[in-house]
């Protein structure tokens, strides 16, 4: 009772002076701080947990911090989308950054000693605040954190700071703390209102959680597809750290969480004693926050599975990833079913599990250090029992989307070699610089694992986030097992095939559509006013075979001279890394350069709509496929100004996972644009939405469930089996149909988060994307629910006057990695007068 009653307390006191609260409700009294190291408030202009830190009020007390403190310096890693600074400070003793290059080889070199040398070396403690913009306790306490090791004194600091390296990131998404905190305090009000009703706690579309192009960037740490990802693993794999925290926000009426999370739904992959070493940390937290009186919890929810995620990804790595969860006042200060929930309050939960995490590595140094030597130790021995085995993956037409996966094996310091010369195995191609030899004996063995394992059993039926990311299988290219015997030289300088024009022509000029830039290419070809064709059938031109979906550019009969279109076309070419063929004459084996089953193209002028009722990441992933790749400019159209805007100089609207977010009147808005000639690309609840709108007629296949011998307390855990949360699966193809051009292989691995299941055509011809009769390839799908998907279709076109709906069950463009899918959408986009 004494321990709530104190809760409370805590909890309810800087509401009533919120406007008084300084340092000494964070910072212990007991603690004597340097007056030399300037406070926050010095520099910002306010207490902190008074207004709401902007970014660039952070990185001038960051800087004033380095700037007179001999225990951390400041590194800038780079920049976000928008231009804002990647801090990172190193915090350690003065004597340590004398010898920081030294500690930190000794660190590395000790993954691959013999002894782990742990009784005098430091640990490496990473700590990230807010990787959620909108979940800003984390980075506001940062401001605490780093003045406190800046400024307290006494032997308890100087011992911890002897033997620690702290990595610290005060802020890992920028853009979408700005964005937040001008939200928070443009609409906070003088006399502090705790009605949850208040506009301060309701944030407009799409809300500060993510980054510029609207990315949750904590599900990037594996792909690493943002800038601001890749400066953090960079970091990370040169420090390797033992711990990294990453602290987060949830329901305002939660209290506090902190790992490890459900046992059950941890990575197989994972050994269990870094689970073991995360309960033994969580102990130092407990003591810490029941000194002050805060409530928390553990082990309930939450989990440590997909690899992705700050709080998994160290744990494959040989380090312990920590996730802590404070409840969200969203604002300044809001009614929550645990009392009056204020921003100081939050602030000092997540200052205090900063500070017990800083505790329990300096507590538990040695037995850490020892883990990660052991863990690299027994990945060793696990490569070594793989002796020369090895995986080869490519695409012997695309080499765009193999050097970027290739890409993303570097940025892990994964070794891969050139393929020493063409081979084939398993009737798949694997040609020198369109693929790669990854050989299994190598120190990120486990790693390895972990993004090329396909897993379909798992001791768990609920997952948190995906539950297979295979990234062969996410990139669409060709993998198998393999040997070194086939590898070449070590990959140090990853570079692009180059591009070009063959020679210029006075006829015509042809590219295949396989390459993954070739809709950057083709893009740019109808921007500059060239015309441009689809073969809609495959021919033999000068020797050489064209598939389904070449493109034909004439080059007589245009608004340039064939001259400025050879120069325009090798500028475009050698950008987009696409080789283009010059021919002579029209005459082909098959159909002919002046056959009708070459269709001219048309410029896409797109809208994507924005807004309220629409789903924020799928709608930014798509303009950021555009915006960044493809070089494609699309007009992003808020769903609140979509009654005034002129539909007609769209001949493209894209229209992701909704409720629909559209009034009755823009709904007939909509219907008379598609009639009028428009295509509406559409994907996942949209169809649900067009379908009971009569807009587009869908044969939805239904699974009634029926829970039996399922008991009140398991109900919550039945339902969530049957979500797809994130799995991978098989469908056939028809490459004749124009949704499927420039796909080389008869079937396509499809990501699907959904449980939208669509009956099948009885016209086969209707059915160009079908997913197997066993598709499940990786991941966790209820048998009822593999039983549902068996044979449905994930694609459906219909048509209406003379436009057209294209509707996909599930996103093509899921996380920006993957590749594979993305074509789907550009054939939507290119050949929609085709389908």
């Amino acid at each position: 009772m004494f321990r709530f009653l104190l809760f409370l307390i805590v909890f309810v006191t800087p509401f009533q002076s919120q406007s008084q609260t300084d340092l000494s409700y964070y910072i212990s009294q007991n603690v004597n701080l340097n007056p030399n190291i300037p406070t926050p408030k010095s520099v910002i202009g306010h207490q902190v947990g008074e207004w709401h830190i902007t970014h660039d009020k952070l990185v001038e007390y960051m800087k004033a911090l380095a700037k007179s403190s001999d225990r951390i310096t400041l590194k800038d890693r780079g920049q976000t989308f928008e231009n804002r600074p990647l801090l990172l400070l190193t915090i350690t003793s003065p004597e340590n950054h004398k010898n920081i290059e030294a500690i930190q080889t000794a660190h590395i070199e000790a993954t691959d000693a013999k002894s782990a040398n742990a009784a005098h070396r430091p640990i490496v403690v990473y700590q990230g605040f807010s990787i959620h913009g909108n979940e800003p306790s984390g980075t506001n306490a940062a401001l605490l954190v780093a003045y406190y090791l800046a400024a307290a004194e006494g032997k308890a600091i100087n011992d911890l700071l002897e033997h620690t390296v702290i990595l610290f990131d005060p802020a890992l998404n920028p853009d979408g703390l700005q964005r937040f905190a001008y939200w928070a305090n443009t609409n906070k009000n003088i006399n502090l209102n705790p009605d949850p009703n208040d506009r301060e706690y309701s944030e407009i579309w799409p809300g500060g959680r993510t980054n510029h192009y609207w990315f949750d960037m904590n599900r990037d740490w594996l792909p690493v597809q943002l800038p601001e990802s890749r400066a953090r693993i960079e970091t990370f794999h040169n420090w390797m750290p033992n711990i990294l925290t990453d602290h987060h926000e949830m329901g305002t009426n939660a209290s506090f969480f902190f790992q490890p999370g459900v046992p059950s739904r941890t990575h197989p992959l994972t050994p269990q004693l870094n689970q073991e070493l995360t309960k033994n940390i969580a102990t130092y937290h407990a003591k810490a926050f029941d000194k002050i009186g805060s409530l928390y919890y553990s082990e309930e929810s939450f989990d440590d599975f997909y690899y992705g995620k700050g709080s998994t990804f160290p744990d494959i790595n040989g380090g312990i990833g920590i996730l802590f969860e404070q409840a969200s006042s969203r604002g300044h200060i809001q009614e929550s079913d645990n009392g009056l929930l204020t921003f100081p309050f939050t602030i000092k939960n997540q200052y205090t599990a900063a500070l017990s995490t800083l505790e329990a590595a300096h507590g538990m140094r040695q037995e850490i250090l020892e883990y990660q030597h052991q863990f690299y130790k027994n990945a060793k021995e696990e490569a070594a029992k793989e002796g020369k085995k090895a995986i080869v993956f490519g695409d012997e037409k695309d080499a765009a989307k193999t050097f970027h996966l290739a890409e993303i094996l570097k940025r892990h310091r994964i070794t891969f070699h050139e393929v020493k010369s063409d081979f084939s195995k398993d009737g798949k191609n694997y040609k020198k610089g369109y693929s790669y030899v990854v050989p299994k004996n190598q120190k990120n063995t486990r790693l390895i694992n972990a993004m090329f394992e396909t897993r379909t059993t798992f001791k768990d039926s609920l997952f948190y986030d995906v539950s297979a990311w295979t990234f062969p299988l996410a990139f669409n290219v060709d993998y198998t097992e393999t040997t070194t015997a086939h590898a070449g030289t070590v990959v140090t300088d990853l570079k692009h095939q180059q591009g070009g024009v063959s020679q210029q022509s006075e006829y015509a000029y042809l590219f295949e559509w396989h390459e993954y830039y070739a809709p950057q290419l083709l893009n740019s070809i109808l921007n500059k006013g060239l015309r441009a064709k689809v073969a809609l059938k495959r021919f033999k031109a000068n020797g050489k075979s064209y598939d389904y979906g070449t493109i034909m550019v004439p080059a007589k009969n245009q608004d340039f001279t064939p001259s400025e279109i050879y120069s325009f076309l090798k500028d475009k070419a050698e950008e987009s890394h696409i080789q283009i063929n010059a021919v002579a004459t029209g005459l082909n084996e098959g159909i002919d350069l002046g056959s009708r089953n070459f269709r001219t193209l048309e410029l896409p002028k797109i809208a994507l709509l924005v807004g309220d009722g629409i789903t924020s990441y799928d709608a930014g992933e798509i303009w950021h496929l555009f915006d960044t790749r493809y070089n494609i400019v699309a007009t992003k159209l808020d769903t609140k100004n979509f009654s005034r805007a002129d539909l007609s100089r769209y001949n493209t609207i894209i229209m992701v996972n909704s409720n629909g977010g559209l009034s009755e009147n823009n709904t007939k808005k909509l219907h008379s644009w598609i009639r009028n000639g428009g295509t509406l690309v559409a994907y996942k609840n949209t169809l649900k939405w067009l379908n009971s709108k009569k807009i587009m007629t869908i044969d939805f296949k239904k699974n009634k469930l029926i829970a039996k011998n399922i008991s009140f307390e398991a109900r919550r855990n039945f339902r969530g089996a049957q979500v797809i949360g994130g799995a991978i699966f098989e469908a056939e193809l028809d490459r004749s149909h124009p949704i499927n051009f420039g796909y080389k292989n008869n079937t396509l691995a499809l990501f699907r988060n959904s449980t939208l299941f669509i009956n099948e055509d009885k016209n086969s011809y209707n059915n160009p994307i079908q997913y197997t009769k066993n598709p499940l390839l990786s991941g966790y799908i209820s048998e009822e629910n593999l039983d549902s998907i068996s044979k449905t279709v994930p694609f459906k076109i219909g048509k209406i006057g003379r436009g057209k709906i294209i509707g996909f069950t599930d996103n093509t463009n899921f996380r920006a990695f993957w590749y594979g899918t993305n074509k789907l959408l550009m054939n939507a986009i290119f050949f929609r007068e085709e389908m």
